[in-house]
Parts: C-alpha cells; sequence; structure tokens
C-alpha cells in the first residue's frame, strides 16, 4: 500500500471515529433532555458549561438507579389524599401553619417513595431524574416556605406555595390529591370590617 493510500485510510478511519464520537454524544444529549426537561436547561446555565452540566446530569442518574424507589399502597395514596384535603381546609383559616404542614407532609411522601430526604439540595438532584417536570413547583414553594418562617410571605405567597407543593404533592402520588382548587384563606374580622363596615342607624329612626 502506498503512502498516499495510507494517509487516506487514516483520515477515512479517523473521520469515522469522529463521526461516532458525535454520534454518541447526540444521542446521550437527547437522553437526558427528554428525562430532564427544563432542569437540563437550568443545569447548562448554572453550570455555564453544557459538558459539566451533561455529566453532573448523568451523575444524578447514576444515583437514582441506585434508590430503592417503591409505589404507593393504595391504603397510603389513600391516607395522603385526606392528608392534602386537611392541608387546604385548614389554609382557610391558618394559611402560614397549612403552608408548613404542606412541607411536612410532601417530604413525608417523598421519603416514603424511597427517596433520601436529608439535603434539600440533593433532594432535588434526585428527584430531577423522574420529576423534572414539577420540580420548579418545589423550589418556588420551598423559597416561600422559607420566607413565611421569617414572616416575611404576604397570603398571595402563601397561597401560591400550597399550589407549587399540590403539582408536586399530586405528580408524586400519582393523581390530583384533591379535584377543586386550592381555597382562598378567611379575612381577618378587621378586614371584613373595612370592606363591608355596618350602617349606623339613621337619626330619624332613632
Amino acid at each position: 500500500m502506498s503512502a498516499i493510500a495510507t494517509i487516506v485510510l487514516i483520515v477515512v478511519v479517523l473521520l469515522v471515529l469522529a463521526a461516532l464520537v458525535v454520534g454518541v454524544q447526540v444521542a446521550r444529549r437527547r437522553r437526558l433532555r427528554q428525562t430532564f426537561g427544563p432542569e437540563y436547561d437550568r443545569m447548562v446555565a448554572d453550570t455555564g458549561n453544557r459538558s459539566e452540566a451533561e455529566k453532573e446530569l448523568l451523575e444524578r442518574t447514576k444515583r437514582h438507579a441506585r434508590l430503592e424507589l417503591k409505589p404507593l399502597s393504595p391504603e397510603s395514596r389513600t391516607k395522603y389524599a385526606a392528608a392534602w384535603e386537611e392541608v387546604q381546609i385548614r389554609f382557610v383559616d391558618s394559611p402560614k401553619e397549612a403552608v408548613a404542614t404542606a412541607d411536612e407532609l410532601v417530604t413525608r411522601l417523598i421519603a416514603e417513595r424511597g427517596y433520601p430526604t436529608g439535603d434539600y439540595d440533593e433532594r432535588l438532584a434526585d428527584l430531577s431524574v423522574e420529576h423534572a417536570a414539577t420540580l420548579q413547583h418545589y423550589r418556588s414553594a420551598h423559597e416561600i416556605s422559607v420566607r413565611s418562617r421569617d414572616d416575611q410571605a404576604e397570603t398571595e405567597d402563601l397561597r401560591q406555595a400550597l399550589v407549587h407543593y399540590r403539582a408536586l404533592f399530586a405528580d408524586l402520588l400519582g393523581e390530583d390529591p384533591v379535584r377543586h382548587a386550592t381555597p382562598a384563606p378567611r379575612p381577618a374580622a378587621d378586614d371584613v370590617n373595612r370592606a363591608d363596615p355596618t350602617p349606623e342607624p339613621d337619626a330619624t329612626s332613632r
């Protein structure tokens, strides 16, 4: 074989190998996008490096594969659905307490499904593999819950937190826990009086 033919053969082999590498990368990127959805773009934005982001997402997939996840029994689903309805009923009179209870209930459900619950960031990473679609709801709810503990959340914030918690809760539960919307909190007595004051009796009626 002539030197030119050898060089051509080497070039062809290198091009084939490069095409294979690119093909593997494209297929892996497609799988990661399908698995993680918006979490993929968020990780790329956070790291500023697509390769590092994909490496982290692959590590999450490996950790997730080692978890011993389990489905809920029908009895457990019924129990959690009833507990969530109690949270929504409680929200009417005690929004702050209801949101705190919702956070605890979601954490219990996460644990019962088999996910570790020790560290919040690790919890997000583990949930992102199968529940990426509702992960932003969890982030938003958690952020409001933290502000609520510091008395820095308004009533509408708390209502939004409950809506966010419910999205993840339903995803983990496998069904909508309650068929009706999140109720509005009951107005305080002072608010009611300001909005609809009782008229003073007319002087002519005395």
